[in-house]
């Protein structure tokens, strides 16, 4: 039985390692960097962990690391208004090493504004 409980510690310690590895932190991030960006929606995920978007800018496509869906649903924010084609407007920050990612920390569009974070 001790046997038993002792593969189940440690079977449930690398899973919770396993977790934790895959979600990314915030700190990859440069907060003292705030970007605002317009443009359209080329792509868009509304998974876990984050949603996200390609968002084409004026000479960049950026990708565009959201909020949990879970979030986004509370605040307001669907899956359908984040449709390909549709003009966005984020409010975020740069990836410290991926220079066409940033996370975002409110969205609008049209006239609905969105804080993710």
């Amino acid at each position: 039985m001790r046997t038993i409980a002792t593969v189940a510690l440690v079977l449930s310690l690398l899973l919770a390692a396993t977790q934790s590895r895959a979600h990314h932190g915030w700190s990859g991030y440069d907060n003292s960097n705030e970007l605002t960006l317009t443009g359209v929606i080329r792509e868009s995920g509304y998974e876990h962990p984050h949603g996200h978007l390609r968002l084409e800018a004026p000479g960049k496509t950026w990708t565009v690391v959201l909020a949990p869906p879970s979030r986004m649903e509370r605040r307001g924010l669907t899956a359908k208004e984040l449709s390909v084609g549709t003009e966005a407007t984020v409010v975020g920050y740069p990836n410290r090493t991926d220079a066409a990612e940033m996370r975002a920390e409110r969205i609008t569009i049209g006239t609905k504004t969105v804080e993710l974070r």
